[in-house]
C-alpha cells in the first residue's frame, strides 16, 4: 500500500491523528534512520515500512495521512551495534513507541526479543538477525477523544490524608461483594463496596501500585510465577491491559472520576528509575533499540554494561534532557489525560541522579517546581536506591513527602521490646522531624507506615519471626532478612488463644502507634480487616491467593477498631498538625505544644538505657498562625511493659475531665469518663489516649 508521507512536526512526540493523517515523532540521538512499521489489524503482518523522512536535531518525524486511530505500528531503529561503544542497535527488534498509550497484543517469550543471538558464546556481543515483531505487542494511533481532558482540582496533601496502598487486581480480585465479571480490574476498584470500605476507614487517597504497562520476567515465566507487583515498566503512557475490565480505558478513567467524587484522591506508584529491559543480557524491546546510550545510564569506560542503582538491572537516565522530558510528558498525561492527584517514585533518588549523584537541585527536581501542571499534584518520595549516596530520608525538597522507613522500624523494633528504642520512638512519634523539619517543611512530610507491599503484612508481623519465601522458587533467600517481627510465641498460624491474643494486641498496639503520631499514615490494603501472605515477605510474583487480599477472613473487630482510630485522628487537629513541635510554649496558655511526662507525671528521663514507657500530651503547635489556633488536646499513654501500671493525669482545667478514647487493650471502647481525675490505671501491653471534655458535653 502507498502513502502519501510528508515531513510533519517535531513538536509532539508520538503519534497524533488530526483528523485526516497521523503525525509520527520518535527521539533518537544516535540512530542513522528509523523505520515507521505498519501493521495489520490483527497486529499478524507488518503490511509496510516508512522511513520518517525528517531529522529535527535528535527527533525522527514525519506525517502519513490516511493513518487513523486504531492503526498498528512499531518502530525499527537503524545504526550500529556496538555494544562495546554503548550502542545496541538491531533493525531486526520491532520497538514500541515509548509515548504510545494503547498497545495491541502482548509480548511472548522468544529468543527473538534479544538483540543478541541468545545462547551464543560470544553473549551479548553477537548480533541477533530473527525478526521480534510476532513476538511484541504493537503501538496504536489512539483516538483522540479516548484522552479528553479530565477536570482535576490536583488535590496537594492535606492534614487529613490516609494513604490507602493497593495492588489493583489484588484488592478486589477473592472480593465475594464485586461482580465476578469485573474482580481484579480497574473498574473494581470503584465499585460501591471498595468505596463504602475505603470510606469507613476515612481513607482520602489511594495508592495503586505500578499500572504502567510492564513484563513478565524471563526467570519468572520459567518458574511458571509472574511479575504480580509490576515494577517492571516498559510503557509509561499505557496502562497495563491484564488489569482492564469491560471498558478497557475508559474503565480506568471512570473509576478515576468516580473514587474522586467520593473524595479519594488517586495516586500512581510510578516507576521512572528503570525498564523491564534489564541488563547487558537483557531484551531490545525499546529504550535499548532506540537510543541505549541516551536511555540508559552506562559505566563511564565501560559502555557496554549499565549502571545499576536500582539493583533491577540497569538506571534510566532521566539527566538526558529527552529522558527527562519523556518522565514530565508522561506525568503530565497522567494528570490532565488520566485524572491522577499525585505520584509515589519508586526509588526516587535514582531519578534524581545527576551525573555526579542524587542531587535535590537537579533537573527533574527543578523541572518540577517549575512546571504548572505538576507542581499543583502531591509528590510522594521513595527516597533510597542502592547506588552510592542513595539513601535520602529527608534529603528530599519541600514539594515531597517521603516513605519513611526508620518510621516503620522502630515502631516494629519499640513493640517488639527491643531495648533503647524508646528516645527514637519519640522522634518517629512527632512527624521525624530530625530528618524532616527544615526548609519549611511540613510535619506531613513524613510518611508513616507499619508496613507496606514490600514485606510482611501487619497480621505477619505478629505471626512470624522468619521469612516464608519458598513459593517464590528462590530457595527462601529473597525479601528482607530483618523484620523486626515477633511470633508471639508461635510461628505461624495456631489456635493457641493466649497467643492470639497476644497477636492482636499487638496489632492494635501498632496501629493506635500509627495514628497517633504526627505525619501521614500509611495504610497496606488488607492490614485493616489481618489479611496474611502466609509469612511471605516479598509476594512480588505471587499472583494468586498468597498475594491477594483475603476478604472471607475478615477480622471484624480489627476492622471497627482501624475505622475508630481513624475517625479518632480525623477529630482531632493535635494529632494532625502541619507544623513540627518542639515543646514550645504557646501564647494563648503559656502551655507546652509537646510534653513527656512518666507515669508519676515527672518530666521525663531520656538518659535511663531501660526507658520503655512513657506519656506524652500534645497540643496544636506554638508556632501555628492565628487562624490555626486550636484548645484540642491529646493525653497519651505508651505502656510496653507486660504489667499493669497507675498513670498520674495531666491537672484537668476547671470544669473538664480526662475521658478515656482510646485502649488497646479493649476490642472498641467509646469514650467514657475517668473514675478518678488524678490517676488512671492502664494495663500492660497497651496504648491508652485521653481527651479532655467538659462538663456539660458529660452530662
Amino acid at each position: 500500500m502507498k502513502y502519501k508521507v510528508s515531513s510533519g512536526s517535531p513538536h509532539k512526540l508520538g503519534a497524533f491523528f488530526d483528523g485526516e493523517g497521523t503525525n509520527f515523532a520518535v527521539f533518537s540521538e544516535n540512530a542513522s534512520h528509523i523505520d515507521l512499521c505498519l501493521f495489520s489489524p490483527d497486529g499478524e503482518r507488518e503490511l509496510d515500512r516508512i522511513s520518517l523522512p525528517e531529522r529535527t536535531g535528535p527527533v525522527w518525524h514525519g506525517y502519513v495521512d490516511g493513518i487513523k486511530p486504531g492503526a498498528l505500528y512499531g518502530y525499527r531503529a537503524h545504526g550500529i551495534y556496538a555494544p562495546e561503544q554503548g550502542h545496541r542497535f538491531n533493525s531486526n527488534k520491532l520497538l514500541l513507541d515509548p509515548y504510545t498509550s494503547e498497545m495491541h497484543g502482548g509480548w511472548t517469550p522468544s529468543a527473538t526479543l534479544f538483540g543478541y543471538q541468545k545462547g551464543a558464546s560470544g553473549g551479548d556481543l553477537t548480533f541477533g538477525a530473527a525478526d521480534s515483531a510476532s513476538c511484541v505487542p504493537k503501538s496504536v494511533v489512539s483516538d483522540p477523544s479516548l484522552f479528553s481532558f479530565m477536570e482535576n482540582e490536583a488535590r496537594k496533601f492535606n492534614d487529613r490524608d490516609l494513604i490507602y496502598e493497593a495492588h489493583a487486581k489484588g484488592l478486589t480480585m477473592l472480593h465475594p461483594g464485586i461482580d465476578e465479571t469485573v474482580r481484579g480490574t480497574y473498574e473494581a476498584l470503584c465499585s460501591d463496596v471498595m468505596i463504602d470500605h475505603m470510606l469507613t476507614m476515612n481513607v482520602s487517597a489511594i495508592e495503586l501500585m505500578p499500572c504502567h504497562a510492564f513484563l513478565d520476567d524471563e526467570f519468572l515465566i520459567n518458574k511458571g510465577l509472574r511479575n504480580y507487583w509490576g515494577y517492571n515498566s516498559i510503557g509509561f503512557f499505557a496502562l497495563e491491559p491484564r488489569y482492564f475490565g469491560p471498558k478497557g480505558i475508559l474503565g480506568f478513567r471512570s473509576m478515576v472520576k468516580k473514587l474522586q467524587a467520593a473524595g479519594i484522591k488517586v495516586y500512581l506508584d510510578v516507576v521512572y528509575n528503570h525498564t523491564a529491559e534489564g541488563d547487558q543480557n537483557g531484551p531490545t524491546l525499546c529504550f535499548r533499540g532506540l537510543d541505549n546510550a541516551s536511555y540508559y545510564r552506562l559505566i563511564q569506560g565501560q559502555p557496554r554494561y549499565y549502571a545499576n542503582d536500582t539493583g533491577c538491572g540497569n538506571t534510566m537516565n532521566v539527566a538526558h534532557p529527552y529522558v527527562l522530558r519523556l518522565v514530565l510528558d508522561s506525568m503530565r498525561f497522567w494528570v490532565q489525560k488520566m485524572g491522577i492527584d499525585g505520584f509515589r517514585f519508586d526509588l526516587a533518588t535514582t531519578v534524581c541522579r545527576e551525573e555526579y549523584g542524587f542531587d535535590p537541585r537537579g533537573g527533574f527536581l527543578d523541572a518540577l517546581r517549575q512546571d504548572p501542571v505538576l507542581n499543583k499534584v502531591s509528590l510522594i518520595a521513595e527516597p533510597w536506591d542502592i547506588g552510592p549516596g542513595g539513601y535520602q530520608v529527608g534529603g528530599f525538597t519541600p514539594e515531597f513527602s517521603e516513605w519513611n522507613d526508620t518510621y516503620r522500624d522502630t515502631t516494629r523494633r519499640y513493640w517488639k521490646g527491643d531495648p533503647q528504642t524508646t528516645p527514637d520512638l519519640a522522634s518517629r512519634l512527632l512527624g521525624s522531624a530530625d530528618k524532616f523539619d527544615r526548609a519549611g517543611r511540613r510535619a506531613w512530610s513524613s510518611v508513616n507506615f507499619i508496613s507496606a507491599h514490600d514485606g510482611f503484612t501487619l497480621a505477619d508481623i505478629t505471626r512470624y519471626n522468619n521469612r516464608h519465601n519458598l513459593a517464590n522458587g528462590e530457595n527462601n533467600m529473597d525479601g528482607h532478612g530483618a523484620n523486626f517481627s515477633d511470633n508471639c510465641g508461635y510461628e505461624g498460624e495456631t489456635n493457641d488463644p493466649v497467643v492470639n491474643a497476644r497477636r492482636h494486641r499487638r496489632q492494635r498496639n501498632l496501629l493506635a502507634t500509627l495514628f497517633l503520631s504526627q505525619g501521614t499514615p500509611m495504610l497496606l490494603a488488607g492490614d485493616e480487616i489481618g489479611n496474611s501472605q502466609q509469612g511471605n515477605n516479598n509476594a512480588y510474583c505471587q499472583d494468586n491467593e498468597i498475594g491477594w487480599v483475603s476478604w472471607d477472613q475478615t477480622d471484624e473487630e480489627l476492622k471497627e477498631y482501624v475505622s475508630y482510630l481513624s475517625e479518632f485522628r480525623k477529630e482531632h487537629k493535635a494529632l494532625r498538625q502541619d507544623r513540627f513541635l518542639h515543646g514550645a510554649k504557646r501564647e494563648q496558655d503559656d502551655l507546652k505544644d509537646v510534653e513527656w511526662t512518666d507515669f508519676g507525671g515527672f518530666p521525663l528521663q531520656w538518659r535511663d538505657p531501660g526507658l520503655s514507657s512513657f506519656c506524652l500530651t500534645l497540643r496544636c503547635s506554638a508556632e501555628a498562625p492565628v487562624w490555626q489556633k486550636d484548645d484540642d488536646v491529646v493525653f497519651t499513654i505508651f505502656n510496653r511493659s507486660n504489667v499493669a501500671a497507675s498513670v498520674v493525669l495531666p491537672s484537668a482545667p476547671d470544669g473538664y475531665h480526662w475521658v478515656r478514647a482510646i485502649d488497646t487493650a479493649r476490642h472498641i471502647q467509646y469514650p467514657s469518663r475517668e473514675t478518678r481525675d488524678e490517676v488512671t490505671e492502664v494495663s500492660g501491653s497497651s496504648v491508652v489516649a485521653l481527651i479532655l471534655q467538659s462538663e456539660s458535653a458529660l452530662a
